[in-house]
């Protein structure tokens, strides 16, 4: 994938496309437009990283952003719509990898030249850095306490509300994570 591709710093027309989407959503969803408006790119770029394609991390936010305005009444807090959101994203990025890869396990095997056919969510990301395989290795929870915490700059309470899991659970899962990121990246 070409680096212009996944560059995020708000693509063409993303403005435009928001706006459109929070007038659809209607005058009684104003708390859902301004958590779309405030958030949206945010958690683009959080997809991003862990489906590795613009146009499937788009998807799966906007699929939050929805599910979100449909069970908004239902929120014991307001203010929880964040984490909510945060949460509804990573769920559908597990949900995409995992589509991913039974349509690998299960589609024929085709006669073609090594190398040639499009590459998987995974490929696309640009493999080339050594961090990013590193973070492909990681198990799901591993991966996602990682992204969370110094990606998306979430302390150990809030990664705790996205994924469930107890803070300490989740300080456990970080440690294990970087202790297994140090030895592929071979660094103390």
């Amino acid at each position: 994938m070409a680096a212009e591709e996944t560059r995020i710093d708000g693509p063409a027309g993303a403005r435009e496309r928001a706006d459109a989407a929070c007038a659809r959503l209607g005058e009684a969803a104003v708390p859902v437009q301004d958590l779309f408006r405030d958030h949206w790119l945010e958690l683009v770029r959080l997809a991003l990283v862990m489906v590795g394609d613009l146009a499937t991390a788009e998807d799966v936010v906007q699929d939050a952003f929805e599910q979100l305005h449909r069970g908004r009444h239902g929120l014991r807090k307001q203010a929880s719509g964040l984490a909510y959101v945060r949460s509804c994203v990573l769920n559908g990025c597990r949900s995409v990898r995992r589509r991913a890869a039974a349509a690998r396990k299960y589609s024929p095997r085709l006669a073609e030249a090594p190398g040639a056919g499009s590459p998987d969510a995974i490929a696309a990301v640009d493999d080339s850095g050594a961090v990013i395989a590193a973070l492909q290795s990681l198990s799901r929870r591993q991966r996602e306490a990682v992204v969370l915490r110094y990606y998306a700059d979430l302390d150990a309470a809030e990664i705790a509300g996205t994924m469930g899991i107890t803070p300490g659970a989740v300080r456990t899962t970080l440690s294990r994570a970087l202790a297994t990121l140090a030895r592929t990246l071979g660094e103390d």
